[in-house]
């Protein structure tokens, strides 16, 4: 089992280097003073302990022996507790929290570190206190100050968690035909009744009480999306004096069994007439909700570069040490018996593919992270403007970096060979684990859709000519710089080819409805390749600067525009494939009858 290691060089270089946090957060009034990089710098080295010493070493365990359940309750996996325990006395769970209840008021720039590094060392665990902040930014957004009062400051400390419970039965993306109801009492409390499955962490023994934010319908709420409200359901009630008082009537039916995350509990949560409270306005419950689930899309966006990131640690230390074969250029080890794979152009490509996604991914969630600190604490154009961004990015980085993580991890088994396929290594693990990054919080086909039928047409294409418009005029600030041709000119080409392409299936659209569903995953994928071409194209930049005036660290930057190097030469070209597929149109999907797909 490969151990992980936090980041940390790469991690300052995108958050310093790139993006210059110091200087955003100094610039953001909600931010001014909140924190300086003396600061960021210890909550990262602390973070980077814990993620290697305390969440790494028990993520096999947790795969092997998974939580369990008996009698309606969940006991985490081995070690997990006290993990918990560990992550939350360090004062990590309310890092992001709202100053006001007891949170630390950090920027999303460095939050989104922190959760790189939990996830990265075990994602089971890591899922637990991402769905916490979550519960809380909706809660702090959204819910009455009595609730915020009452709840957030337990939720921030880690003593309560949270969860997100949308999923029925029969209706998954689906939430306009949810089936659980919420009948209001005289006390303006609600009985809520209704079963939720795949609720991750929807029940442990790591928290004392667990704040679930449950989507229903009242009695006469319209049909569809817009008859749906939010409300908050303790597990336990809380008393006026904040002591946790009598079970609500919440249990876990089950947990399921899956082909991955296994230390987390996936629970199948029943409510009987549970005691809830309302969030927000009656019958506006997704718009609440979607505060929640947009932070669980950056936050799963987050997964899939840890998963390209895992991997790339894997295999580098087995590619180093394993032998096999001579080099075709010659013997690079004469003293051994055969030469380290790493000698060999297609061992290399896997590496540097593993490498490009988990640095270039790095790069996008934090070029989100700095969009959402905006939306969060900054005013007028400069709000509008991030968050139009944010809209257009987020389905980019969520299902692109998951779909890329996944092939990175597929990746990792490959340069492991028969080992990677054995369970002590590690590799297997990686790609059963990230699966389902690719399939919660919208599955990789709906985030396509959103983008390319919400974000991009529904806006007239306003959303993508705002991302368009930075980088064109990073390519023009840097058209006269001769080292940066290799970058500057294959991105130009590509703008244009996006703008064009977005145009076709516009024109195809008002033919035939079903082209944009038909071009939505291709379409997906080559914004996904372009936007990470920019990001590579930035940091080469930076790189090479810092070559250019003399820095004691050249091999990392070399090293930097070499894997710059290598995304434009052999990442970038998938492109073309893309767009051959989005030019056949959508009949070979639909010429075939229903009846015509036999067995």
């Amino acid at each position: 089992m490969p151990e992980y290691k936090a980041p940390l060089r790469d991690m300052r270089f995108v958050l310093n280097e790139v993006f210059e946090a110091d200087k955003l957060w100094s610039s953001l009034a909600g931010l001014e003073g909140a924190v300086d990089m003396e600061t960021a710098e210890a909550i990262l080295d602390e973070c980077g302990k814990i993620a290697s010493q305390v969440l790494a070493p028990i993520n096999r365990d947790g795969d092997e022996h998974s939580s369990t359940w008996k009698d309606g309750e969940v006991t985490a996996a081995p070690g997990f507790k006290d993990a918990y325990k560990t992550y939350v006395e360090a004062g990590l769970n309310g890092l992001g929290g709202h100053p006001d209840f007891g949170g630390m008021g950090m920027p999303k720039t460095l939050v989104a570190q922190v959760e790189e590094m939990v996830q990265g060392a075990n994602m089971a665990f890591g899922l637990a206190p991402m769905l916490t902040a979550g519960a809380c930014l909706s809660l702090n957004a959204h819910g009455s100050q009595e609730l915020k009062e009452k709840y957030l400051p337990n939720m921030y400390s880690g003593e309560w968690s949270g969860a997100m419970d949308l999923t029925e039965p029969h209706a998954g993306t689906d939430l306009g035909i949810i089936r659980t109801k919420a009948v209001p009492n005289a006390d303006g409390s609600y009985d809520v009744s209704g079963t939720k499955i795949f609720i991750t962490w929807g029940d442990h023994d790591m928290a004392d009480n667990i704040i679930h934010l449950v989507l229903a319908k009242l009695p006469d709420a319209p049909a569809g999306p817009k008859g749906i409200s939010l409300f908050l359901v303790p597990k336990f009630i809380v008393n006026d004096d904040g002591s946790l008082g009598e079970r609500n009537p919440v249990t876990c039916g089950s947990i399921e069994h899956k082909m991955g995350i296994k230390a987390s509990a996936t629970c199948v949560m029943n409510f009987d007439g549970a005691t809830g409270y309302l969030i927000g306005p009656e019958n506006r419950g997704l718009q609440c909700m979607f505060t929640f689930m947009n932070v669980a899309r950056i936050g799963t966006a987050v997964q899939g570069l840890t998963a390209a990131e895992y991997a790339f640690q894997g295999s580098l230390t087995y590619a180093k040490d394993r032998l096999a074969m001579r080099s075709l250029s010659g013997t690079k080890a004469p003293e051994k018996a055969a030469d380290p794979i790493i000698v060999h152009p297609a061992v290399r490509n896997m590496l540097l593919t593993e490498k490009a996604f988990a640095e270039g991914g790095r790069a996008l969630v934090y070029y989100l992270s700095h969009f959402a600190d905006t939306v969060a604490k900054g005013e007028g154009e400069e709000l509008k403007f991030a968050d139009q961004m944010l809209s257009l990015l987020t389905p980019i980085a969520k299902a692109f970096l998951t779909e890329t993580g996944l092939e990175a991890a597929n990746h990792g088994i490959q340069v492991y060979g028969g080992h990677g396929f054995v369970s002590e290594w590690g590799m297997e693990q990686n790609v059963r684990d990230t699966r389902i990054s690719c399939l919660y919080e919208g599955t990789t086909e709906i985030q396509a859709l959103d983008l390319l039928g919400r974000k991009v047409l529904g806006s007239q294409g306003k959303l993508l000519a705002n991302f368009v418009n930075v980088i064109q005029e990073f390519c023009e600030e840097n058209k006269e710089n001769d080292e940066m041709g290799q970058f500057i000119r294959p991105l130009a080409k590509h703008l244009k080819e996006w703008g064009d392409l977005t145009a076709r299936i516009g024109m195809q659209a008002t033919e035939t409805p079903d082209a944009v569903g038909g071009a939505a995953v291709d379409y997906m994928y080559f914004s996904g390749y372009v936007t990470l071409a920019y990001l590579w194209a930035r940091m080469a930049l930076v790189a090479q600067t810092a070559i250019a005036n003399g820095t004691g660290e050249k091999a990392f930057y070399d090293a930097k525009v070499k894997t710059a190097q290598f995304y434009f030469a052999k990442l970038l070209p998938r492109t073309t494939t893309h767009v051959q597929r989005i030019s056949t149109g959508v009949e070979p999907y639909m010429s075939m009858d229903v009846d015509q797909f036999a067995f």
